[in-house]
C-alpha cells in the first residue's frame, strides 16, 4: 500500500467535508488560490475560474487572495507571486501534456490524488474521454458540494473514485470502469513530494502494470539530496509564516528513487526537466534565484511504446 496520504488533496478533517486536514489539507487550497490568481493576470498562462471558489469555501483559507491585486507586494510576495507563478506554469504544462496524450488515443484519463483538480471541467477533451479522479472520499464531497453550487458542467465523462491512496486503489479504480488493456494518461501532481521512497517505488510499478502500450504518465519530484538546507528558503520560510505550512515537515525528506530510470528499465521513453525550461519557453514563470526552493524540482514526461 502506498505510505500516506496525498498532502495536495486533504480536505477531509475532523469536521467533515467542510473540514482542512491540518496542514496536509491546506496545501490543496494554497495551489487552488495559486490557481486562482494564474487565471486573474493579464498574461495568464492557464485558466480555472473554479479554482478561487474552493478557497472561498474553506474556512481554513479565509483571507486568502485569489485575484493579483490582492497579493500584498504582488510578484515580489515569494509565496503568492513567485511560488503562485510556479503553480500557474505547472498547470499549463500539465494540462498541454495530458491533452497532447488525449490527443493520440489515451482516452483514460487518471487523476492521482485528484484534490481539487478540475481538469475534467474547464480543459477540451476529444471525444470519448473518461477521467478518473482517485482521491479519498471526503476530498471528493468537498469538491463535489462547491462545483455542484455553481451548476459545473464535466466537458468528459467524470469518475470520482473515492479511496485512500494508502488503500487498494487499483482494485477501485478498476471497479470503477478503468480498463487496463487500453491506453490511458497518468497525472501525479504535487504528489511524490510527500511520499516515502518504498511508496513511490510501489505506485510507480503499479502504474506501470496498468498502463498498456500508447500510455503516457506525468509527475513531479525533487532531486535534492537535502531538503533541510532549504529551510530558510523565501519560498518555504512565506508559505509558512504567511499560512503556517511548513513544507519541509510534510516533504519525505529520505534520498528519491529514480522512478524515471526505474520507468526507462521497464521500457518507456523517458523525459526530466526543470520548470526553468519551461519559463524559457512560455516566456514566464520563475526563473533560477539564490538559495532556490525550486532548484531541484523535476517534471518527468514518460510514454509507453505501443507493442
Amino acid at each position: 500500500m502506498v505510505g500516506t496520504a496525498h498532502p495536495d488533496s486533504g480536505v477531509e478533517g475532523a469536521d467533515g467535508a467542510d473540514g482542512v486536514d491540518g496542514g496536509v489539507g491546506v496545501t490543496a487550497l494554497l495551489v487552488a488560490a495559486a490557481r486562482a490568481i494564474e487565471t486573474h493576470r493579464h498574461d495568464s498562462l492557464a485558466q480555472d475560474r473554479y479554482a478561487e471558489h474552493f478557497v472561498l469555501a474553506a474556512p481554513a483559507s479565509a483571507g486568502w487572495p485569489v485575484r493579483p491585486q490582492q497579493v500584498v507586494g504582488g510578484d515580489a510576495n515569494p509565496l503568492w507571486g513567485r511560488f503562485a507563478r510556479y503553480f500557474g506554469l505547472r498547470t499549463r504544462v500539465l494540462d498541454d501534456y495530458l491533452l497532447r496524450s488525449a490527443g493520440t488515443g489515451a482516452h483514460q484519463v487518471v487523476l492521482l490524488g485528484a484534490g481539487l483538480d478540475t481538469r475534467a471541467f474547464r480543459l477540451g477533451w476529444p471525444d470519448g474521454c473518461v477521467v478518473f479522479e482517485v482521491d479519498r472520499a471526503g476530498v471528493l464531497a468537498f469538491k463535489h458540494e462547491v462545483l455542484g453550487a455553481l451548476s459545473a458542467v464535466p466537458k468528459a465523462a467524470r469518475v470520482p473514485v473515492p479511496v485512500d491512496l494508502r488503500a487498494d486503489w487499483v482494485t477501485a479504480l478498476t471497479g470503477a470502469g478503468f480498463d487496463p488493456s487500453a491506453p490511458s494518461v497518468w497525472l501525479a501532481e504535487g504528489l511524490l513530494f510527500y511520499l516515502p521512497h518504498a511508496a513511490e517505488t510501489q505506485l510507480v510499478d503499479r502504474v506501470d502494470r496498468l498502463s498498456a502500450g500508447g500510455s503516457a504518465l506525468a509527475y513531479e519530484v525533487k532531486l535534492e539530496r537535502d531538503l533541510l538546507a532549504y529551510r530558510d528558503s523565501p519560498t518555504y520560510t512565506a508559505t509558512k509564516e504567511q499560512i503556517g505550512i511548513d513544507l519541509l515537515d510534510l516533504f519525505a525528506l529520505e534520498q528519491r528513487p529514480d522512478s524515471s530510470g526505474d520507468l526507462t528499465d521497464k521500457g518507456w521513453s523517458t523525459s526530466v526537466h526543470t520548470p526553468f525550461e519551461f519559463t524559457d519557453r512560455h516566456g514566464r514563470g520563475p526563473r533560477p534565484e539564490p538559495n532556490d526552493a525550486l532548484e531541484g524540482n523535476r517534471w518527468v514526461f514518460a510514454d509507453k511504446p505501443r507493442r
